[in-house]
């Protein structure tokens, strides 16, 4: 069968309101998709169709106060807590950083892709991650990629609606995110790690610094091992260190050096069909990015790619595909002057 044909079956038996036939064939189309490779189709509807399930499921008559009634309630929270659920194309060959980051990406990503190995040794598997190192630096670039290598759902924390002044209830939010991420065998990404330390230097209550860090303890020594839990942070010294033993493996992320600059230039340039006006002239201005992140360079390098196209005559395809360096120039320049990073 076709993709189309399966979109067929899926119209006329939802029509049909045939929820038997419906959910067969929905389980086959995430089946076909998997062998066709397209992966993310697949998993985004997985996810719907097991959401779906317990939604039905929940949906019966249940009696006040039982487990089902509580599950009910936990579900209808839980969405505030979730920023967004995404599916990444990201692979390694999408990220620059340096040969030791890339080494433990790489190892991380092997263990799940092996984890059928390590359990049969009842070997151990990490799946706690944390990133640390200064903004832009490819962080939340490399949860992606992790997400992309092995084709899990990745669910995006929303720490701003995690944390809350109510006594207990950051932690009660924490532990429904980890249950949910359980249940649908995903990834939990955590961007800015350290505001969960920062609970504690703003609370009152002792009692609830404790509590907040002693949850996340404990929602780290019963995931499981098929689920991960990726944390990123700007301010790793804030974090506690009963925390940061907690994790498995920690990377540092650093500003780029001349050789990843030049890397992230070509990569972002790659398959555009843009080059520079200049090459020489290119080069130097990319001696002069040291000092800005990944995402400062990339940002500067698209807008000039812009400006350059709008600048130009658009019936004279050669020098639209051109890059002005002139006009990558200024915005590096002020780009390091906005940020304060010295010339």
């Amino acid at each position: 069968m076709s993709q189309f044909d399966y979109i067929k079956d899926i119209a006329k038996y939802g029509l049909e309101n045939d929820q038997e036939q419906l959910m067969s064939v929905l389980n086959a189309l995430v089946e076909h998709s998997k062998k066709t490779k397209k992966v993310n189709f697949a998993i985004q509807l997985q996810s719907i169709l097991k959401e779906s399930m317990r939604q039905q499921s929940a949906n019966n008559l249940t009696k006040v106060g039982s487990d089902s009634y509580h599950q009910r309630i936990d579900d209808r929270d839980i969405q505030d807590l979730i920023l967004e659920k995404i599916t990444s194309d990201y692979s390694l060959e999408n990220i620059v950083a340096d040969d030791d980051v890339m080494g433990e990406l790489k190892h991380f990503i092997e263990e799940h892709d092996k984890i059928e190995l390590l359990q049969q040794f009842k070997l151990p598997v990490s799946n706690k991650l944390l990133l640390h190192g200064p903004s832009g630096c490819g962080k939340t670039l490399a949860s992606y990629v992790i997400a992309g290598e092995l084709k899990k759902m990745m669910v995006v924390v929303n720490l701003g609606a995690i944390v809350s002044s109510k006594l207990g209830e950051t932690s009660k939010n924490l532990s429904k995110i980890f249950k949910k991420a359980a249940l649908e065998d995903c990834i939990i990404f955590i961007d800015e790690f350290d505001s969960l330390g920062k609970v504690r230097d703003y609370s009152q209550d002792h009692g609830e610094m404790k509590r907040v860090v002693n949850t996340i303890l404990q929602l780290f020594d019963y995931l499981p091992q098929s689920s991960i839990v990726i944390a990123a942070t700007n301010q790793k010294e804030m974090l506690d260190t009963a925390l940061t033993r907690r994790f498995d493996s920690i990377i540092g992320f650093s500003l780029p050096n001349a050789k990843q600059i030049k890397n992230l230039v070509e990569l972002t340039l790659n398959k555009s069909g843009f080059s520079f006006s200049n090459k020489s002239e290119a080069a130097k201005i990319m001696k002069q990015c040291v000092g800005l992140s990944y995402y400062s360079i990339q940002k500067t390098l698209l807008t000039s790619l812009k400006r350059s196209l709008f600048k130009q005559n658009k019936k004279d395809v050669k020098s639209i595909t051109k890059i002005d360096v002139k006009i990558w120039k200024a915005l590096v320049i002020a780009e390091k002057k906005s940020l304060k990073v010295s010339a």
